[in-house]
């Protein structure tokens, strides 16, 4: 499985490695929602979170699924915007790229955590579409209030909630992230500057297959290949944006939303070393992921809790189907479930996934 990127009439200048402040916080703010994925950062989201002024802490509890379950787009405007739009150099230059991007967009990027179509298709008009407004709320309400409030507020006054984001970020850069960006821009800089050179002096294929294993060039089809627990496509006019991360290991994301330009967010740090599993857990997790539908629901669950019914949707199966599957993961003790109100819905839980080691957690994760 993998997502493609079609790159004809590519341009040797159409592929540009910058790195991104806005991208960045995302991660942050993602290694504060999520610290199971990233063990070696459990220190500094502690010391943030305590540290943490209870007013922007409770604003970051009201829209966490932005970042905690997917990485919405928002958070890369610059793809989504016509001509050669590269990241700002400070996240106020990157937060007036955010303001650039249409009310269409900007909902249709934040309402990813309720899409179940494929993120590479055209999507419907969520503020124009009486079936696609619905569908959102419908979604939403399965996740819990706080996606409902959101989701209801955002269709009804995108402007609104489009300025409570930008102060929202921009009190995130003053409370915590500034400091990390200055230590970190030096490294993710020299990363973009290696890359950059590794394209000019040996072209594409070296330099993506220095940014990722996962990541290659198919020359006879010109085809950018990135091996993934999903499948997409999208087809680019020429243009590849690299996007370097030291807080994302070990996260490998790739933007193909119709219509934008395709994105690598790639992460640069050293892999984090991981507890092995016990030969008892190996073989009888093991076996429970021997199957390619057990692998890819572990990839939907990595990232959110989901019923039943929303996990048949996304895999196109019936609801009796995925409850053997989930049977079987949670016999394994790979999955956990909790009720929320009238929905129960399913998780995997990271750290177990994480004593089997690094290989496959990465996997589900990238």
């Amino acid at each position: 499985m993998s997502v493609r990127i079609d790159m004809a009439g590519l341009r040797p200048e159409g592929v540009a490695v910058v790195p991104s402040p806005l991208a960045e916080l995302c991660m942050a703010l993602h290694v504060l929602a999520e610290p199971g994925h990233h063990p070696g950062l459990r220190g500094w989201a502690t010391g943030v979170t305590a540290g943490l002024d209870p007013h922007v802490a409770d604003r970051m509890c009201e829209a966490d699924f932005l970042w905690r379950s997917t990485y919405s787009d928002v958070f890369t405007p610059f793809a989504g915007l016509p001509g050669d739009v590269l990241p700002g150099g400070t996240l106020a230059e990157d937060l007036d790229l955010l303001d650039k991007l249409t009310d269409e967009q900007f909902v249709d990027a934040a309402l990813e955590f309720t899409c179940t179509l494929r993120y590479d298709f055209q999507a419907p008009n969520f503020l124009a579409s009486r079936e696609g407004h619905a569908r959102a709320l419908g979604v939403a309400a399965s996740r819990g209030q706080r996606q409902l409030r959101f989701t209801q507020r955002l269709l009804d006054d995108p402007p609104s909630v489009r300025g409570w984001l930008r102060r929202f970020l921009e009190d995130c850069e003053e409370a915590f992230f500034a400091g990390i960006w200055d230590k970190l821009r030096p490294q993710l800089t020299a990363d973009a500057r290696h890359k950059t050179e590794l394209l000019r002096r040996k072209g594409l294929a070296e330099a993506l297959a220095a940014v990722s294993p996962a990541v290659r060039f198919d020359e006879p089809t010109g085809q950018v290949v990135v091996d993934k627990l999903i499948e997409g496509r999208i087809a680019s006019s020429g243009r590849l944006l690299l996007v370097p991360t030291s807080l994302g290991r070990p996260h490998l994301n790739v933007l193909h939303r119709h219509g934008w330009q395709p994105l690598l967010h790639y992460p640069v740090s050293v892999p984090e070393p991981v507890r092995p599993a016990s030969v008892e857990e190996l073989a009888l997790r093991m076996t429970a992921l021997s199957h390619p539908v057990r692998m890819r629901i572990c990839r939907h669950l990595a990232r959110s809790a989901y019923t039943t019914t929303e996990l048949a949707q996304a895999h196109g199966m019936t609801a009796p189907e995925i409850s053997r599957h989930l049977s079987v993961l949670k016999k394994a003790g790979l999955v956990t479930t909790r009720r929320r109100g009238r929905y129960v819905q399913h998780q995997l839980d990271v750290a177990v996934v994480a004593r089997l080691g690094s290989d496959f957690l990465e996997g589900v994760l990238r």
